[in-house]
């Protein structure tokens, strides 16, 4: 092959062939690869060289990773030596912009750094069943984000599973039943479990939790000792705003008392009445969701869950409505934060 004399090139010629030489080297800085046999759930993005900036990377080449992400569903960003919050922040403005507010809450959450919180606070021997975040809220967000500063001892692992596939997997009948239907989430505040209204509205004033409600399509009512009811039906099947692909989107299974570990189940279950639950779901007309498809909505999510060991200074980018998350028991100390961007209406 005959190399090209510079000197007989024109400058055109040489700023293009540059170019084309740095675009060689920024693509083969980063390696793209399943991080597990078999699955392309999540895709592995790891540098080739040391020293590579995450931030700056990620922010020239955004499209890059979008179109990952719409493929893959996940992707883990590993061994680009993050470490810290402020990093982790810079990072997720670099990709999608600024940073939501955790509002309409369903999990205890502490805040960290700006809008950056710890992932979930419970306690260390309870799994976290897998959910869509907010999907039970009129707006939510399309990218989620964990950053992992501490793995914990044992256990820990945040398991993730692909929406598409659930919807595949689980009964045609029970997914258009759903589809017809919907999901009614009725909440309890104040009674002493879960958490309290003024923390998931941020707010203490009766009055603005009435205006979020009636902004957001949810029914309220309160009762005796400033105790508060709320009713909202949503979608239990979505349809991707920019891949246009149906999802399962929902709490269904999530919020349903049967999916709660009995230690829990059982105290609640002998407390209250069913009306006075913390949380529990029925089918959007308010009947009752059949044990048997609860089953078999827990047990797709069983089928199709990918597990994986966290590293110090993982990063994992999911899209929220493509990919569901949860997270497993642990020991020791586990520090993983979270992040949200890119708010979605319905």
């Amino acid at each position: 092959m005959q190399i090209p004399d510079s000197s007989q090139m024109s400058l055109h010629q040489i700023r293009s062939k540059r170019r084309q030489s740095v675009n060689l080297s920024q693509v083969e800085l980063i390696e793209a690869i399943p991080l597990l046999p078999n699955n392309s759930l999540p895709l592995l993005l790891q540098p080739t060289v040391k020293e590579i900036n995450l931030v700056i990377w990620a922010a020239s080449n955004r499209e890059l990773i979008t179109n990952h992400l719409f493929k893959h569903g996940g992707i883990l960003f590993r061994n680009f030596l993050v470490k810290n919050y402020l990093e982790f922040e810079q990072f997720i403005k670099s990709v999608t912009g600024e940073l939501l507010e955790y509002r309409d809450r369903s999990s205890p959450r502490s805040p960290i750094q700006g809008n950056i919180y710890t992932s979930t606070d419970y306690p260390a021997n309870s799994s976290i069943f897998l959910h869509s975040e907010l999907s039970y809220a009129k707006t939510w967000p399309l990218k989620i984000f964990f950053f992992c500063i501490q793995p914990a001892q044992q256990g820990g692992e945040t398991p993730i599973a692909d929406t598409r596939k659930l919807l595949q997997r689980i009964d045609g009948k029970i997914c258009d039943r759903f589809s017809q239907k919907g999901v009614m989430y009725v909440r309890n505040f104040g009674d002493g479990f879960g958490l309290p209204w003024q923390t998931v509205f941020q707010t203490t004033n009766p009055a603005e939790v009435e205006a979020f409600c009636r902004s957001n399509g949810i029914e309220f009512e309160w009762k005796e000792g400033n105790r508060l009811r709320t009713r909202q039906v949503r979608q239990a099947v979505a349809t991707h705003p920019q891949t246009n692909e149906l999802v399962w989107f929902n709490h269904a299974a999530f919020f349903h008392i049967s999916t709660l570990e009995a230690s829990i189940r059982e105290p609640l279950l002998a407390e209250f009445p069913e009306s006075d639950l913390p949380h529990n779901t029925y089918y959007g007309d308010g009947s009752a969701i059949e044990p048997a498809v609860l089953d078999e909505i827990r047990s797709a999510y069983q089928q199709e869950m990918v597990i994986f060991p966290w590293q110090a200074g993982d990063i994992l980018m999911l899209d929220n409505m493509l990919t569901a998350h949860g997270r497993m028991p642990f020991m020791g100390v586990r520090k993983v934060v979270v992040g949200m961007a890119e708010e979605f209406s319905n």
